[in-house]
């Protein structure tokens, strides 16, 4: 620990600035110009090189790159889509759920899409969120609300609550989607008005 210490001030930009400095001392004295005292402008000049000197900057935290957190989202989503397979859903959830995993699956498919999505952290975020904690709470919920309204029949039906908590999934789901489409549709007119400008 010590000696990693050690040589990382011997990196630094203080050490490096301060034996500048120093050599500068050293240049002095053999002018002529420091007299008997040059191992204290030698060492004077060192401190201060070293004083002068910016900090070092630490590294900064490596984070994934939107890309990557695709991938892991794209392999959570195969995971749930797994889950899903294996939960009994009333009709109508049931093709809600669809038309939702659908639109995600086009999202997340490799390609040109997810390059555009990768662009846009907030849609990243949005995705992220809904694989990994609104559909498979959703679907969580209902199971375990779905058992005890059998219990007590006469309450609010668990798929009713379903169905809505999906529609509006699909729905944020959609906007996301025409939010991206807009994204490459502004990008097509600047590329149209870059060359009328170019052309004249």
């Amino acid at each position: 620990m010590a000696t990693s210490r050690f040589t990382g001030y011997l990196e630094s930009r203080k050490n490096i600035a301060g034996s500048l400095c120093g050599l500068l001392g050293l240049g002095l004295t053999f002018a002529g110009v420091a007299g008997p005292y040059w191992p204290v402008v030698v060492a004077g000049l060192y401190g201060a090189g070293a004083l002068i000197a910016p900090p070092e900057r630490p590294p900064l935290p490596d984070f994934p790159d939107p890309s990557a957190q695709l991938d892991e989202i794209r392999a959570d989503f195969e995971r749930l889509t797994a889950y899903l397979a294996d939960v009994e859903l009333p009709p109508a959830a049931a093709g809600r759920l669809a038309e939702l995993t659908e639109l995600l699956t086009a999202l997340l498919d490799p390609g040109w899409v997810t390059e555009v999505l990768a662009q846009d952290p907030e849609g990243v975020h949005a995705v992220s969120r809904a694989v990994r904690q609104d559909i498979p709470e959703a679907v969580d919920t209902f199971v375990r609300t779905r058992w005890w309204t059998r219990l007590t029949p006469g309450q609010d039906p668990p798929e009713r609550h379903l169905e809505r908590q999906l529609r509006l999934l699909h729905e944020e789901a959609e906007e996301l989607a025409a939010s991206l489409r807009e994204t490459e549709a502004r990008r097509q007119e600047s590329l149209t008005r870059y060359l009328e400008d170019r052309n004249g």
